[in-house]
C-alpha cells in the first residue's frame, strides 16, 4: 500500500508511524478522528482541541497533509451507546475494543477506501504478518510491555488486509528516539491513559449523566442485608473501596463478589480463593470472532481475560449455538460478564469473544 490515511491522535506513537510511512515512500495523509462535541464536556474533559493542534503541528513538521474528520454521531452510536447500555445491563463493556472494530477499522477505514486511499495505519503496538498462502496474521507487538493486540481481538478478518501498524516492530524507547531524532514537537508527550472521551472524569461520574440511580440492597453471600447501594452500574467485581459497608469484626475488608440484576443486589464477601465466588475456572464465551479458522474443539490455546493479564492456557470447547466454553488451567479472579477475552496461539492473535457467564470451577 502506498496511499495511506493515518489516524493521528497528537501522541508520539501515531506521529512516529507517520514519520516511518513517509520514509518508506508512502503518500501519507494524517487524520484526527473527532468523537466528542464541546457541549457534552460537562461530563468530559477530553482535550480534543489541543490534540488536533499537536497532530497538525507534527504533520506540518513531517510534511504530510492533515485533515480533521467528524465522526461524532457514529462514535455515539457505536461506542458510547454500547458502553452505557452495557453498564445499564450490569455488564463490564470494553469501549476501546469496540472503538477499534467499529471506528478505526470500521467507519474510518470505510471513509479511507471510499476516498481513494488503499488502507489505513495507526500507532498500535501490533504486527501484521503475511503468510505464503496469502493469509494475514496479527501478532503481538515486539514491545511486550506496550503490546496492544488485546484491543484488536474483535477486529474482523476482512479488515486486516487494509491495515498497517508501522511501529509494531519497535519498542517504546526506540519510538521516542526516532521522535527526538526527527525533532517532532511532541517527542516527550506522555502516553494517554484510559478512555479518550472521559479524560480525567471517573467512569461512575460519567455514567451518572446517562443512567439514573437505582438503589438496592448490599447483601452478604449468605443473604444478610448489610447496607444500601446507589446502583449496580457504579460497582465492579473485585472492588474493595467505596462499597459503603464496614469490614467484619476480624477487620477483613468486603469486596464485590457478584451483582444480581434480577434482585438488584450487590453481593459482597471476602477475597479468599478457596471459598470466594470471585475465582472461577470455566466461562461461556459469546460473540466469538476469529481472524482465521477457529481452533479445534478441545484444543489448548492461550487466553488473556484483561489487557494487563498474562496469556494463560485454556481448553476451548464448542457448543451447538456457535458459542464456546473456555476452561482456564488456573482460577481467574473477578472476570465479569461483558469483558473481552483475547485468544492466542503463541504471539498470534486468533481472535476473541465476550464473557457471558461463569459455569463454575
Amino acid at each position: 500500500m502506498k496511499n495511506i490515511l493515518l489516524a493521528m491522535s497528537g501522541g508520539v506513537d501515531s506521529s512516529v508511524a507517520a514519520l516511518l510511512l513517509r520514509e518508506r515512500g508512502c503518500r501519507v495523509t494524517g487524520a484526527y478522528i473527532r468523537t466528542w462535541k464541546s457541549e457534552e464536556e460537562v461530563f468530559s474533559d477530553c482535550p480534543w482541541q489541543q490534540e488536533i493542534e499537536e497532530a497538525r503541528a507534527v504533520a506540518k513538521k513531517i510534511g504530510i497533509d492533515f485533515r480533521v474528520l467528524n465522526f461524532i454521531e457514529e462514535y455515539h452510536e457505536k461506542v458510547v451507546h454500547y458502553m452505557v447500555e452495557g453498564y445499564r445491563k450490569g455488564f463490564t463493556p470494553n469501549p476501546d475494543t469496540m472503538c477499534n472494530r467499529e471506528m478505526k477499522f470500521g467507519v474510518f477505514l470505510d471513509y479511507a477506501l471510499s476516498n481513494g486511499f488503499e488502507g489505513v495505519a495507526t500507532g498500535h503496538y501490533c504486527r501484521i504478518s503475511h503468510r505464503p498462502d496469502n493469509g494475514i496474521e496479527l501478532l503481538e507487538g515486539l514491545d511486550k510491555n506496550k503490546d496492544q493486540s488485546y484491543f484488536l481481538a474483535l477486529v474482523r478478518k476482512e479488515q486486516l488486509k487494509h491495515i498497517l501498524f508501522p511501529i509494531g516492530d519497535l519498542t517504546k524507547p526506540e519510538v521516542r528516539q526516532l521522535a527526538h531524532r526527527a525533532k517532532l514537537p511532541n517527542a516527550d508527550k506522555k502516553d494517554s491513559q484510559g478512555i479518550c472521551f472521559l479524560g480525567k472524569v471517573r467512569i461512575a461520574d460519567f455514567l451518572a449523566g446517562y443512567i439514573e440511580d437505582s438503589p438496592g440492597e448490599i447483601v452478604s453471600a449468605d443473604g444478610r442485608v448489610l447496607g444500601r447501594h446507589g446502583g449496580l452500574h457504579k460497582f465492579t467485581l473485585g472492588q474493595r473501596r467505596g462499597i459503603g459497608v464496614p469490614s467484619n469484626t476480624d477487620n477483613e475488608a468486603y469486596v464485590v463478589v457478584a451483582k444480581d440484576s434480577a434482585k438488584n443486589w450487590l453481593v459482597v464477601g471476602f477475597d479468599q480463593p478457596s471459598t470466594c465466588s470471585l475465582y472461577t475456572n470455566t466461562w461461556a464465551l459469546i460473540e466469538l470472532n476469529f481472524l482465521h479458522f477457529p481452533p479445534e474443539d478441545g484444543s489448548t490455546i492461550l487466553a488473556r481475560p484483561r489487557y494487563r493479564d498474562p496469556a494463560t492456557p485454556i481448553i476451548i470447547n464448542w457448543n451447538e449455538e456457535g458459542c464456546a466454553t473456555v476452561h482456564f488451567h488456573e482460577p481467574q479472579r473477578a472476570i465479569a460478564p461483558g469483558q473481552v477475552c483475547a485468544l492466542y496461539q503463541g504471539e498470534q492473535l486468533l481472535g476473541g469473544g465476550i464473557f457471558d457467564q461463569s459455569i463454575g470451577s
